[in-house]
């Protein structure tokens, strides 16, 4: 009774023992009331954002989806996450096994025979022992209870770093994705306006023939048609490279990539809730491992400060002993031993007071880097609110100049037929014309492009 009031009593005195170093409190951060980037008339805040929204809820391209889809399943940044994973689990399981009692059991066995001497007459033996053994440093001071604080830290801060990886991959996929339709868009142009200028060159041949015109123009009308010839071969393999580049992003070796909706066809908001800035540092995963990573260095320094404290450690043994293996398990076999040790540190020569002094150091660090990731991206978010704002605009500006440009050829073109103007002419409102569809469709890209940032910037891409 007097042994487990004893043991109770011990237990109660580590469970409820002091844990030195601070408390983690969240630090302070400077938070925007709005996001800047935003239009102008766009109202009142909400709670509403479109970091919110799963990934297949933004980007409706089935074929995407499956891009996606498959490049999370097989993406090798995204599993070598999901292993770093696994391996704080374990870091986990390990530091805090620490503020537990380890318990070995062992067994023994031998047959010894002895010569005779002088004194003794020769003898045989078979010494046999059996015993379980306990070693338990009471973690009074909360040192190994502030280990395992760190270490569930630095896991959720993994598991938000695997969700990180989860989030730009998404981004990436999209982005390359989009870039490849855009490439297509090029070549449609390309071809497009190779065959519009053969024929043309064609009919000024017909002319030149016919004393018309001047091997002047038809010269000029050969340029046209080389010109636009010559984007082809650049444009396919730049298609090419981009489809290896989605190839590996979805880790597998470069092929083919196919396609869904064009460009054009993929929808995009005339409007983005971006939500309140105080919701972006419960959302963005980043944020969210830095401040995990800080609650781990801040947790460090009662484990430097608790090597200030004596050390206080209980060993016990217990188990049967006998000369003969038949008699073991006899009670005269019997054996126990219980004990206790306290080791205060006297000099270290500064050992400790450095460590404490490092760990505090690095949890400023790890404080600075918390506040500058929380800038970084309340700044990535104003970016990619103006970019997706000023396109939508500059887009709409393109497609006017396209049409300009469509019909500024339509009457050159008539008017050299009629033989009114030169084909200088012809040739100058037709290369207008081409670089103007081919601004439009990288307008078009880039306000997809700027959807993707702000979906990533506000924290979208991870939730499943």
């Amino acid at each position: 009774m007097f042994r487990l009031r004893w043991l109770t009593a011990v237990v109660f005195l580590v469970l409820t023992g002091c844990m030195v170093g601070p408390k983690y409190k969240r630090p302070p951060v400077t938070v925007p009331d709005t996001y800047r980037g935003l239009a102008p008339d766009a109202g009142p805040q909400t709670a509403t954002s479109i970091g919110d929204e799963k990934w297949w809820e933004v980007f409706q391209d089935p074929q995407l989806q499956g891009l996606i889809r498959e490049a999370l399943s097989q993406n090798y940044d995204v599993r070598i996450a999901a292993t770093r994973v696994l391996q704080a689990q374990a870091v986990l399981g390990i530091t805090r096994a620490d503020q537990f009692p380890t318990i070995t059991g062992g067994a023994s066995s031998s047959n010894e025979r002895l010569p005779a001497t002088r004194i003794t007459p020769a003898f045989e033996t078979s010494p046999s022992q059996v015993n379980l053994s306990l070693f338990w440093e009471l973690d009074f001071w909360g040192k190994y209870r502030r280990a395992t604080e760190a270490a569930r830290a630095n896991l959720l801060a993994t598991e938000w770093g695997q969700k990180a990886v989860m989030s730009s991959l998404v981004s990436n996929v999209a982005s390359a994705y989009f870039q490849l339709l855009e490439l297509d868009s090029e070549m449609d142009i390309s071809r497009n306006t190779l065959a519009s200028r053969k024929e043309s060159l064609r009919l000024v041949e017909v002319r030149a023939k016919g004393g018309a015109t001047s091997m002047l123009d038809v010269r000029q009308s050969e340029q046209l048609v080389y010109t636009a010839a010559g984007t082809i071969p650049d444009l396919e393999r730049r298609i090419e490279q981009q489809e290896n580049l989605i190839s590996i992003l979805l880790a597998k070796n470069p092929a083919p990539v196919t396609r869904g909706k064009p460009l054009v066809d993929n929808a995009i908001l005339p409007t983005v809730p971006a939500g309140l800035p105080s919701s972006l540092l419960e959302r963005r995963p980043d944020i969210q491992s830095s401040e995990q990573q800080l609650v781990a260095a801040n947790a460090r320094i009662g484990v430097a400060k608790a090597a200030y404290f004596p050390q206080i450690t209980l060993t016990a043994v217990g188990g049967y002993q006998s000369a003969a293996l038949t008699n073991l398990f006899t009670g005269p076999a019997g054996l126990w031993s219980v004990g206790g040790q306290l080791v205060q540190p006297i000099f270290t020569g500064g050992r400790i007071r450095s460590n404490v002094r490092l760990t505090e150091a690095q949890k400023q660090e790890a404080v600075l880097v918390y506040q500058q990731s929380i800038q970084q991206s309340f700044r990535e978010v104003s970016d990619s609110l103006v970019a997706y704002r000023k396109n939508q605009e500059f887009r709409a500006q393109q497609e006017l100049v396209t049409n300009s440009a469509q019909d500024a050829t339509r009457l050159s073109d008539m008017r050299y037929r009629g033989g009114v103007t030169s084909y200088l002419e012809v040739l100058d409102s037709d290369t207008r014309y081409f670089d103007a569809q081919l601004s439009l469709a990288q307008a078009r890209l880039n306000e997809r492009l700027a959807l993707v940032q702000v979906y990533n910037a506000l924290g979208g891409g991870w939730q499943q």
